[in-house]
Formats: C-alpha cells, sequence, structure tokens
C-alpha cells in the first residue's frame, strides 16, 4: 500500500572516468547518507556508470554496455535490500548481438528487479548521438508497482513530451522519475544556456502540473571532455530538482555541486489536487484522434 507520506530523494554527481566501480562507489556513498536520513526512495541521473560517451560515435564504447541482469544491477541491488529502499538505477543495457537500449532499472527494496523502463525517445544532435548507440524502447509506457507506489520512470529526452508523462499518469504514475544528462555547449552565449535551461525546468513542471504529480528529476553535473578534437565538450548544469504536483519547486540543486536532495511528499496532496483541477475529467478524448499523427497538413 503506497504510504502517506513519502521521503524521497536523488542524487547528483559528476564522472571523471569510465571506471565503473568508482562510479558504482560515488553513487553507493550518496544512497547510503540518504537512507540513513530515512529517505525510501532514491533516484540516479542518466547512464551515471559512466562517462557520457554520446559525445561522439565510437563503436569501442559499446564494450560499456551490460546485461541485465549483470554487474551494476547485482550492485544496486544488492544497496536496495541492504537498505530497505526503492532504487531507481540507469544503464547501458546490451539487451543481444547488436542491440543496446538506455535503461532505467527499479528495485524494491530487494536484490530482485522490480521493473524496467527503456528510454522512448533517442536524440540526435551535436555532442548527443544516442541514436548511434540506443535502439527506442519498446516496453511502451508503463509504472512501475513498487511498496511506495507506482513510479512512472523516463529517462531524459523522455521529459520534453508530454504525451510520455500524460501516458504514465493515466497508467496511475504517482510519481515521475527523470534520471538525467544534460548540459550546455560551451560555445553558447550566457543568456541562450540561460533560456536552455529555464526550458528544461519550465517543460517538467509543466508536467507535474499537467498530471497533479510530483517529478523528480536527477541530473548529472561537471566538465566532460569531448574524444573529438576542436570540440568543446559538455557542461552537465547539473540543478536536478524535486517538484509537487501543483509544479511548485521542493528542493533544488546548485549547478556544479555534487550532492543529494531529500523531501518528504505528502502522498494525498495528488488527489486533493486532481480534485480541485480536474483535467482529467475534462479532457475531451472524442477529439485527439490527430495526436497520433507525425502532422497535421
Amino acid at each position: 500500500m503506497r504510504p502517506d507520506k513519502l521521503k524521497i530523494g536523488l542524487v547528483q554527481q559528476s564522472v571523471a572516468d569510465n571506471n565503473k566501480a568508482v562510479n558504482w562507489k560515488k553513487s553507493a556513498q550518496a544512497i547510503v547518507e540518504l537512507a540513513k536520513q530515512g529517505c525510501e526512495c532514491i533516484l540516479l541521473q542518466e547512464l551515471h556508470s559512466t562517462l557520457y560517451f554520446c559525445q561522439q560515435e565510437d563503436t569501442d564504447a559499446f564494450d560499456l554496455a551490460e546485461p541485465i541482469p549483470g554487474p551494476a544491477t547485482d550492485y544496486f541491488g544488492e544497496i536496495a535490500e541492504r537498505h530497505n529502499i526503492v532504487l531507481v538505477t540507469s544503464l547501458f543495457e546490451k539487451r543481444g548481438s547488436g542491440l543496446y537500449h538506455n535503461t532505467a532499472v527499479v528495485f524494491d527494496r530487494s536484490k530482485d528487479i522490480a521493473g524496467k523502463y527503456r528510454k522512448m525517445h533517442i536524440p540526435d544532435d551535436p555532442g548527443f548521438y544516442e541514436k548511434f548507440y540506443f535502439t527506442p524502447g519498446d516496453m511502451g509506457f508503463e509504472p512501475i508497482q513498487t511498496s511506495v507506489g507506482k513510479l512512472g520512470v523516463l529517462v531524459c529526452w523522455d521529459q520534453w513530451y508530454p504525451e510520455a508523462a500524460r501516458l504514465m499518469a493515466m497508467a496511475g504514475a504517482d510519481i515521475l522519475f527523470y534520471p538525467t544528462a544534460i548540459g550546455w555547449d560551451k560555445n553558447d552565449t550566457p543568456d541562450e544556456q540561460q533560456r536552455q535551461h529555464d526550458a528544461w525546468h519550465t517543460i517538467q513542471r509543466a508536467h507535474a502540473v499537467a498530471n497533479s504529480v510530483p517529478v523528480v528529476v536527477a541530473n548529472r553535473t561537471g566538465f566532460e571532455a569531448s574524444p573529438v578534437a576542436n570540440d568543446p565538450g559538455i557542461q552537465f548544469w547539473g540543478q536536478s530538482f524535486i517538484a509537487g504536483p501543483q509544479g511548485e519547486v521542493l528542493a533544488q540543486a546548485g549547478k556544479e555541486e555534487e550532492t543529494t536532495l531529500m523531501v518528504e511528499l505528502d502522498m494525498n496532496r495528488t488527489e486533493q489536487v486532481k480534485r480541485i483541477w480536474p483535467y482529467f475529467r475534462d479532457r475531451r478524448i472524442d477529439a485527439y484522434d490527430d495526436l497520433v499523427k507525425r502532422w497535421r497538413d
């Protein structure tokens, strides 16, 4: 049964190299810190095991991928069980020979995998060449049932799509989670950087508002140099946050600090807010057929 009160947290960290053992240990230390404070549900950032390898198209990077179950799920499952927490992790999944996904894996106070989600929307932009590495998810938008409620887990580029958030909420998600790796091109002006961040912040708070559910966003921080000559690399902008069901920001991290966030959510507020702002009642589902089209000509 879903609790009335839930202490929920996230981990914001930098990544210096592809040493998985070091990166896992850093994540584990932050997880334990949160668990000791009574946190019951914790989110890690996107692809937290390694550097963000998608800055270039490199076939050698496929060696970083792992099967599920595998070393990463064994490691984090043991942590979830030992500290009696719900844990949302992210990894580069090797599903089969030549078939890879960007996958979130959830543990529910156990070594056993409670559920997983494969990233559905895959970007292909300068510095973010994800289509080279990841096959789009084929599991749909299904919340994962846990002891703290139904978790609507999405991944990074998914966060820009209201359809994804809506479908998770329609399936009963109590909270939306976005493990993320997003940052600035260092060639962009400060004004452009601020506009990009504000758009990112606004769209996710809007998902909270439109669906009357809390949103938890864990982004990485720090600078990661590009392996491509004369490429400026990515300055990940951090600023992970937790928002309530009316989009109110309950906690937010800084741009460059490795940190944790934790808030106590009143899980009954979602129902209260939905009674006052009945978006689901007033949806004109009889008039939305064209939403499944690519474009209206």
